[in-house]
């Protein structure tokens, strides 16, 4: 039987995602929870896609094959029963068994968020401590540049020569939440990795007013990474909605 297993975690602790030999991951604690949950049969989790180190979910997902005969409530208080505390399992849901939690992802949500007000060592960890002032107005300008279809090799920081970087935007935008903390929130049907930390730095510059917020337009078309930008902390960011085809 495949399962959707929706969960979240905090980043904070972990090497990433992926399993990587001889750290800790997130997709390997999950793993050998699903394993004894499935009798000891080693148990894959395929998710909808990989986090770096320091980033965190609100919302992942990902599917497993169980040969034991479970309910979707016991499964999520099993999981729940064998996981640390910094990742939770929010729902398992049974689907049909060509159900992919990759392949079959619509779009994906992102949030980042930056403290702009006095450095907080209690947020060091989930939000980035920029802790300058940062105009706005003038990132709610650039980032506009970002919706639709692009080309998105200059927000890729490998080398991405060969690989298809053309992404859909649907939303992009910047609002201050509140005196000191600004939210991005980016909408799309895939993100490369380290894109929207790479966005988000070229927009930071922007907010800075070392760059016009055309520069946006134009960096996108340059399809260069080296031309210029930083890449925003992890801490940051949030994997925050997967939504599925139906």
């Amino acid at each position: 039987m495949r399962y959707l297993i929706t969960l979240s975690y905090d980043g904070t602790n972990y090497n990433g995602y992926q399993t990587q030999p001889g750290k800790n991951t997130i997709q390997e604690k999950i793993e050998e929870a699903l394993t004894k949950i499935n009798a000891g049969k080693k148990t894959t989790f395929t998710s909808s896609g990989r986090t770096d180190k320091g980033v965190h979910a609100k919302m992942q997902c990902g599917h497993a094959d169980l040969d034991v005969n479970i309910t979707e409530y016991k499964l999520k208080r099993a999981m729940n029963s064998n996981l640390p505390d910094d990742i939770h399992v929010i729902k398992a849901t049974k689907v049909k068994d060509n159900f992919h939690a990759r392949y079959n992802v619509e779009e994906k949500t992102y949030e980042y968020y930056i403290n702009v007000g006095e450095y907080n060592p209690l947020e060091r960890n989930y939000v980035f401590q920029y802790n300058y002032k940062l105009n706005v107005e003038k990132m709610q300008e650039g980032i506009k540049y970002l919706l639709g279809e692009h080309d998105f090799r200059s927000f890729v920081t490998e080398n991405k020569e060969k690989e298809n970087c053309i992404r859909t935007i649907s939303e992009a935008t910047v609002e201050k939440i509140n005196e000191n903390k600004i939210k991005f929130t980016f909408t799309g049907n895939g993100f490369l990795r380290y894109q929207i930390r790479n966005m988000v730095g070229i927009l930071i510059r922007i907010g800075e007013e070392k760059e016009s917020p055309e520069f946006v337009e134009t960096f996108l078309e340059k399809k260069d990474r080296s031309k210029g930008g930083k890449t925003a902390p992890p801490e940051g960011l949030y994997l925050t909605n997967i939504k599925y085809k139906q």
